[in-house]
């Protein structure tokens, strides 16, 4: 794959470097933890102006669930502000299908440290079955385009 460093002259939708069949009236959503439990964070950027519209964490939980998470925070802030036409990116395979079956199949062993998780999970669950959206969300094609713009630029060599 060829780097793309700056938006070319004829994409006037961003200021970010996106490959020409990525949306760019859309958010990307990503995850980051250190270790399988670990400190879990995730955060969410806006393709079009590269801002950051949310960051959450450091908890205790794993990739996937902060991956699950981050869209359904993106979701329920969309519907919050009355958003409409935005698309949410994710490269998270699993993350989408939870969503879709509005259920986070994770097997994170509940103790007290992960009680915070566990907690956020069920309700996202319940906001997910609360409410009907009708926001795509889209998956990141990381091998094509490069990183989501949402990564927190830490791999350690293993997938998602």
């Amino acid at each position: 794959m060829d780097k793309i460093y700056n938006p070319p002259s004829w994409r006037n939708d961003t200021v970010l470097p996106l490959p020409p069949e990525v949306k760019a009236n859309a958010w990307a959503v990503d995850a980051g933890c250190s270790g399988n439990p670990g400190p879990m964070e995730y955060q969410c950027v806006d393709l079009q102006t590269g801002a950051r519209i949310f960051h959450y964490g450091p908890l205790q939980g794993t990739n996937n669930i902060g991956e699950f998470l981050a869209i359904v925070h993106a979701l329920a802030l969309m519907e919050q502000k009355g958003m409409t036409g935005k698309v949410i990116y994710s490269d998270s395979v699993n993350a989408q299908l939870w969503v879709k079956k509005m259920q986070c199949k994770t097997k994170l062993e509940r103790t007290p440290q992960t009680a915070k998780a566990h907690e956020l999970v069920q309700r996202a669950e319940l906001w997910l079955r609360t409410h009907s959206f009708r926001v795509p969300i889209l998956k990141w094609d990381t091998k094509e385009w490069g990183e989501i713009p949402a990564d927190f630029g830490r791999k350690s060599g293993s997938k998602k």
